[in-house]
């Protein structure tokens, strides 16, 4: 991972983690769409964002995730390097085939580490 998008990512999951251990898990879900979002270009960090998905989805009960997840872990290995949808928020409500507008926080963090 591009070392200027580590820390950014690092810190989303990082804030995912603080929000599940207080039971707010809808917040640590959109922290984990933030860090899906970063880290969709390197398949490690992505493969891993959707595990931690699965087991948010697990510990919610939430089946429709759990199988999402499933399958997106395994696709994030196969296919991060060769094409992704941007912006995509990796949650197993969205199309996995679906771009989707980025934060502008974070367009500005992925802009700077376009082409490197």
């Amino acid at each position: 991972m591009h070392s200027e998008l580590k820390p950014s990512y690092l810190a989303e999951l990082e804030a995912a983690r603080r929000a599940e251990g207080a039971g707010d898990f809808q917040t640590a879900f959109t922290h984990l769409e933030r860090a899906h979002i970063l880290s969709q270009k390197y398949a490690l960090a992505h493969a891993a964002t959707h595990l931690r998905m699965l087991r948010l989805g697990w510990r919610t009960r939430d089946v429709r995730e759990v199988l999402g997840q499933l399958t997106r872990t395994i696709a994030a290995l196969i296919f991060s390097r060769i094409w992704v949808p941007v912006g995509n928020t990796g949650r197993a409500n969205v199309s996995a085939f679906a771009p989707m507008p980025v934060p502008e926080d974070l367009a500005e963090i992925l802009g700077k580490t376009r082409g490197q």
